[in-house]
């Protein structure tokens, strides 16, 4: 088993119910989630040792994240407790044309007061094999852009692969502000996650021809992003069509060495719980490099354990790779006996 270091935020998620809109429920779901937690927490799934970083208040919700976090075999020793408050978000549930949205209550979380001098990175990144985290921690405050920077440089001095998913939240900062704080990090990654938008506004990459096919545009930006950032070994990210909020549809990329490798097209319908199906994703991708799988094997496999994150309730994917591949060979929804 390797040993896998993610470093994020975790938060209560309340959800409405489906059909209702969130100023007039009187009734929540609640979970757990965040980005960096949903892809430890499959890679755990996976087989892989993983440490989870992050600051949670000392009271009821704080233990509650831990006990989370446990719960699917993600190590919380280096989850510090202090702080006021959990960062909790609510999401009102989407159907058919109208879209699912996101309310952050945030501002002032435990999180977000972590520093530098709370972490001791040479004894956290200690035999690790994998470094993973995301611009959502950047937007959080200046101290934790500068954490994550420090964090990517250690890893790279220890000879750590390193894993960026730009994950850019128009709610938390502007395009300008997500720019600054992302551009400084990426000579320090490996593998990263990002899409055709994030090229053009976060990294001002001159927009693709209009008659070039979604492949060719999305190859066209990779090809640029790898011209100026040599150091980045992989770039992915997902098709993802919207028919409705309950229909949509699938497809992976995985690029390396100028080469667009792309997963069959999912046909995902009746969306239990989309949330986290980005984070699933990532996490395939993860899996299967630090494994060295074949790039196709790969692919086919992060876009599959995705589609399948869209079919359980929570932020979390808790399928084992085991029950992915079982998924990827069989014809779609036959009964497995």
């Amino acid at each position: 088993m390797k040993k896998v270091v993610t470093l994020g935020e975790i938060m209560l998620r309340l959800s409405t119910n489906t059909g209702e809109r969130l100023w007039q429920s009187d009734k929540l779901t609640m979970h757990y989630g965040g980005g960096e937690a949903n892809v430890g927490i499959s890679l755990s799934h996976f087989g892989h040792n993983v440490y989870f970083v992050s600051k949670v208040p000392d009271n009821a919700l704080g233990r509650g994240v831990n006990r989370h976090l446990q719960s699917h075999g993600v190590y919380t020793d280096y989850v510090l407790t202090g702080g006021e408050r959990l960062g909790t978000y609510y999401l009102e549930s989407g159907v058919g044309e109208r879209s699912a949205k996101v309310t952050y209550d945030r501002k002032y979380s435990s999180f977000s007061t972590l520093t530098i001098a709370d972490l001791n990175l040479e004894e956290i990144f200690h035999e690790a094999t994998l470094f993973h985290v995301s611009g959502i921690t950047l937007a959080l405050s200046p101290d934790l852009q500068e954490l994550t920077l420090l964090a990517l440089k250690k890893a790279k001095e220890k000879g750590i692969k390193t894993s960026f998913d730009f994950n850019y939240r128009a709610s938390l900062w502007s395009q300008k502000e997500a720019s600054e704080a992302i551009q400084p990090l990426l000579p320090y990654v490996d593998i990263c996650f990002c899409g055709e938008l994030d090229a053009i506004h976060l990294l001002s990459i001159e927009k693709a021809e209009d008659s070039l096919s979604e492949t060719d545009k999305l190859k066209y930006y990779y090809d640029r992003i790898k011209e100026m950032y040599p150091n980045i070994q992989y770039i992915s990210s997902t098709f993802r069509h919207v028919i409705s909020a309950s229909v949509n549809t699938l497809q992976g990329n995985l690029y390396e060495d100028g080469k667009l490798h792309q997963s069959r097209v999912h046909y995902i319908d009746q969306i239990v719980d989309r949330v986290g199906g980005g984070d699933a994703f990532a996490a395939g991708v993860l899996h299967g490099i630090i494994n060295h799988l074949p790039l196709q094997q790969i692919i086919s496999f992060a876009t599959a354990a995705s589609a399948l994150k869209h079919t359980v309730h929570g932020d979390c994917n808790a399928f084992s790779e085991e029950e992915i591949l079982e998924f990827v060979a069989n014809e779609r929804g036959k009964i497995v006996r």
